[in-house]
């Protein structure tokens, strides 16, 4: 996560279609409602923000489906550290981190 940061790539935005996101593989693991998505369908708009990291959403280090807002690049985040490692759910992992 820290050479991500220290690379300092862009992130963009991107609005298109929920189908398309869909196939860029672009992650929605949430609800609006704060449920988990795995393995059902998720009420989303037919149009989607996808934000991504990296100059090419075909090539994005990082690609999600989000309403922002964002930093314009991973260096302006500051170096990340994980406070704390948990189980959620079969074969679902949390982490919690903060920005030192």
């Amino acid at each position: 996560m820290n050479e991500k940061i220290r690379e300092n790539l862009p992130v963009n935005r991107i609005e298109m279609p929920k189908d398309e996101a869909e196939k860029t593989g672009a992650l929605h693991l949430f609800s609006a409602g704060g449920g988990s998505s795995f393995g059902g369908k998720e009420k989303y708009p037919d149009m989607v923000s996808v934000y991504y990291i990296g100059k090419s959403l075909e090539d994005a280090y990082s690609k999600e489906f989000c309403g922002g807002p964002h930093v314009a690049r991973t260096g302006e985040i500051g170096e990340f550290k994980i406070v704390k490692e948990e189980s959620v759910s079969a074969g679902t992992r949390r982490i919690r981190a903060v920005i030192v």
